[in-house]
């Protein structure tokens, strides 16, 4: 006689966001007592006095503040870029090569054209040049995809390492001290070509852009024509045909949009926080915004506190590390143990698991 698993799944039909909100907290509870648990067996602390110096690493200072909420902005701006081409089922696995080219055309106008234009045409010409080289570095795996039906997840994540070697190319020509392999802060004297403060705030740009940005996506794929057409290629691109909808058309347009927003990210990393550029520039965020825009379901107001949560984690992480004397690795291992449960946390969202009736 075969007997019945003791377990069940079944596909949930629906969810109401009261639910999905409370399985996601009590992932992260649960995440966070792991998180205590491995410290404690490392080095012997109390777990309270971890979560107090996870507060203090993201929070515990007005710069602490700043620092935290300049890495939300990125981390944003990049997930941002991504939904587009995510909810067209497009898998853009290329945002760190995107943001690259368009930090790469920032340095490249703040280098070449600093001193010639006045600070606000700057600005924008380095703004429109980041979008531009994210833009044109997205269409790429595009209009592939679009003729030759490619795989646009290998392709989008060779073009990575193609834009690696070009910024490592151009660190040739503008490394500063010369032989120091390095382009270093570009235009430290002058600062022409970083964004000013913002109501006495320093990443004040930095917000405005990225919020506006926010609200701008969110409007676009809720309420526009093109954010439709977009929702009805992801779903099937024979029915989207059927309905009229120049496929290719879209598909290169959306991911035109996702390289220049991702572009942009680049422009607000070069511009409004790093001022250089190196192949690091970048940081894995581009990795770690596809979870961003998974985890929100491609919603942009929801990517705001994941966004948040994670940089917060994050930057509680290194805390831990540097305040117990443990290594860099340290903070990767817990932030990869909060991404862990969070994810998994998606299961429990589209399952339910029931025990089988005797």
């Amino acid at each position: 006689m075969k007997r019945e698993p003791f377990l069940k799944m079944a596909k949930r039909e629906k969810i109401s966001w009261q639910k999905r909100l409370l399985i996601r907290f009590i992932a992260l509870l649960l995440s966070l007592i792991v998180c205590a648990g491995v410290i404690f067996l490392l080095v012997r602390m109390n777990p309270m006095d971890v979560y107090k110096a996870i507060w203090d690493g993201a929070l515990g200072s007005e710069r602490r503040v700043w620092i935290t909420l300049r890495d939300t902005m990125v981390l944003l701006c990049i997930a941002i870029g991504l939904a587009p081409a995510f909810k067209m089922k497009f898998w853009n696995i290329g945002a760190e090569g995107q943001i690259l080219i368009g930090g790469a055309c920032s340095a490249a106008v703040m280098i070449y054209a600093g001193d010639k234009m006045s600070p606000v045409i700057l600005l924008i010409v380095m703004f429109i040049a980041s979008a531009l080289g994210g833009m044109i570095w997205g269409m790429i795996p595009a209009v592939f995809k679009a003729y030759w039906n490619t795989n646009e997840t290998l392709f989008t994540l060779m073009l990575n390492y193609v834009a690696m070697q070009v910024v490592t190319y151009c660190i040739v020509f503008w490394e500063n001290p010369k032989g120091s392999n390095t382009v270093g802060i570009i235009n430290q004297a002058t600062q022409a070509g970083w964004l000013p403060e913002l109501f006495g705030q320093k990443y004040g740009w930095n917000v405005l852009i990225v919020l506006i940005l926010t609200v701008g996506m969110f409007i676009y794929l809720k309420y526009c024509k093109q954010g439709y057409e977009i929702a009805v290629v992801g779903e099937s691109e024979n029915t989207a045909k059927y309905a009229g909808i120049h496929v290719k058309k879209v598909i290169i347009r959306t991911m035109a949009i996702s390289g220049a927003i991702c572009g942009i990210a680049g422009f607000v990393i070069v511009s409004g926080a790093s001022h250089t550029i190196s192949t690091a520039t970048a940081g894995g965020r581009g990795f770690t915004a596809i979870i961003v825009a998974w985890l929100s379901k491609f919603n942009t107001f929801i990517m705001v506190a994941v966004s948040f949560g994670i940089v917060f984690m994050n930057q509680g992480a290194v805390q831990i590390a540097t305040q117990y004397g443990l290594n860099e690795n340290a903070s990767d291992v817990i932030l990869g143990i909060i991404l862990f449960f969070l994810i998994g946390a998606e299961f429990f969202i589209n399952y339910r698991v029931k025990r089988t009736k005797k």
